[in-house]
């Protein structure tokens, strides 16, 4: 599969700031921009590091015009300069002059982007390094690929490396208060590898002009920690994905499963307060029904949003199996419908059909083109699917034939409660629920406006989860 895809998404994800929540506590990024400012001045006057030869305007809050993308709250654009005390490139040892032990010397093969190989490492001795303590590197630093086929691969140097040198296709960056390992995330990311002015027609290069001068969306230095965390979380996740392509159709289930969970919470899409209320749309719907109590599930509801029962928004009729003594009663032109016919999605296809007589005779029912409908009995409890046809079912089949609301919302809020329908079922030989238990469930409601946007938003995250899943 396009794991590949996955990392990606995750870095975008990570400097846009939408990888983890924002903290309002946190110390805003220009503070943090601020202090920077501060240490690069204080080691320049220790003579630790040299003060640029252009000296930069500053401002207390710097901005950037036609910025690449919006950012949160607590965030700042800076450049990859300003939060550096170094950038700059190494050399080679003339004659290629490497010893069979000493200093690590890394080229730009042994920079990786999941860290240092040391396969294949060459060494160079004390004097040749003292030779090029210009290109020293420690640990913490940064070190990316700036020229030919491997140009932008980044290692983060390990915190406990002594010290070493580079090649000269190889950079050093070294951070001042920002954690390497964000910029790491950043260099990854889609935008550095869109971003990057490269030069050159044979073996193309990174400027290092070009690279101190790109725009970093810096956050505060708090939210750095837990980017570093939950991207390192989701990345071991791939990582495991890489050796078992059937951990990921476990993930992405997963991924569904909390997509819908935030769903029917209201925390999917934003609310809209120029939306009809949901109580509006319920009165509608059933001018009877009443909001149900609370049972400690929808606590923090958005507003706008009610809570009522399943058995309040439609009309719900449970099948019928005719006698399959009666022959007469199957081989007909009216599909019927087993539980295992389900597919969590649109039925396009029944096998099995019954007869007009059977429809007339026995207490099967049929729904109308566009019911929901949910299983009750024994392993696909829960399953769900939507008719595309009119057709009947099993008495193991209970459909929403009638309701008002939008019909996906009714469909993924269902496939939402599936763990909930299961327990319900109990954990018997044949566990099943009663069509009285599926009315009594109690639903979250949203205003109408907002339940299309959520639908039209889970559609779009499941469409990029199923892509994912065919290249399997």
């Amino acid at each position: 599969m396009n794991t590949k895809a996955l990392r990606q998404k995750i870095l975008d994800l990570a400097i846009h700031g939408k990888l983890v929540p924002q903290d309002p506590n946190d110390e805003p990024a220009s503070v943090l921009l601020e202090r920077i400012r501060d240490e690069k001045e204080r080691l320049i006057k220790e003579g630790k590091i040299k003060r640029p030869k252009k000296a930069k305007a500053t401002s207390d809050k710097p901005h950037y015009e036609n910025v690449p993308f919006e950012i949160p709250d607590g965030w700042c654009w800076t450049t990859i300069e300003d939060v550096c005390s170094k950038i700059g490139s190494g050399s080679t040892p003339k004659g290629s002059n490497y010893s069979k032990e000493g200093i690590p010397f890394f080229r730009s093969q042994n920079v990786q982007n999941d860290g240092i190989v040391l396969s294949d490492i060459k060494y160079i001795s004390d004097e040749v390094h003292q030779s090029m303590i210009g290109t020293e590197v420690v640990a913490n630093d940064l070190l990316l690929n700036i020229t030919g086929g491997s140009l932008g691969r980044c290692a983060v140097v390990p915190r406990d490396f002594d010290i070493g040198n580079v090649s000269q296709h190889v950079c050093i960056l070294r951070t001042v208060l920002v954690k390497p390992e964000y910029l790491h995330c950043f260099i990854l990311s889609s935008f550095f590898s869109k971003s990057m002015k490269i030069t050159g027609s044979g073996r193309e290069g990174l400027p290092k002009y070009n690279l101190e001068k790109m725009l970093l969306p810096l956050p505060p230095i708090q939210e750095q920690e837990r980017i570093i965390i939950e991207a390192k979380r989701l990345q071991n996740n791939i990582d495991k994905i890489d050796t078992c392509n059937g951990n990921l159709v476990e993930l992405i289930s997963q991924t569904k499963s909390k997509v819908l969970d935030l769903a029917i919470h209201g925390k999917l899409v934003p609310q809209d307060p120029t939306d009809e209320p949901a109580s509006e749309l319920l009165k509608r719907i059933n001018p009877k029904a009443e909001i149900t109590c609370d049972n400690g599930h929808y606590q923090k509801l958005p507003e706008g949003w009610c809570l009522t029962t399943l058995g309040s928004i439609g009309n719900w009729q449970s099948g019928a199996t005719p006698s399959r003594l009666q022959k007469e009663y199957y081989g007909g032109i009216i599909p019927w419908l087993k539980t295992g016919d389900l597919n969590d999605g649109i039925i396009t296809n029944i096998p099995e059909f019954i007869t007009e007589k059977a429809l007339a005779e026995t207490s099967v029912k049929l729904n109308p083109s566009g019911s929901v409908l949910i299983a009750m009995y024994g392993a696909t409890i829960g399953k769900v699917g939507i008719l595309s046809f009119p057709a009947t079912t099993n008495q193991a089949c209970c459909a929403c034939v009638d309701y008002k609301l939008e019909q996906m919302y009714l469909f993924y809020f269902l496939l939402a409660n599936r763990e909930n329908f299961i327990r319900m079922g109990g954990g018997g030989a044949q566990p099943n629920i009663s069509k009285e238990k599926i009315i009594n469930t109690v639903i979250s409601l949203p205003p109408l406006k907002e339940q299309h946007r959520i639908v039209a938003k889970i559609e779009e995250i499941f469409a990029q989860l199923d892509a994912i899943e065919a290249s399997l």
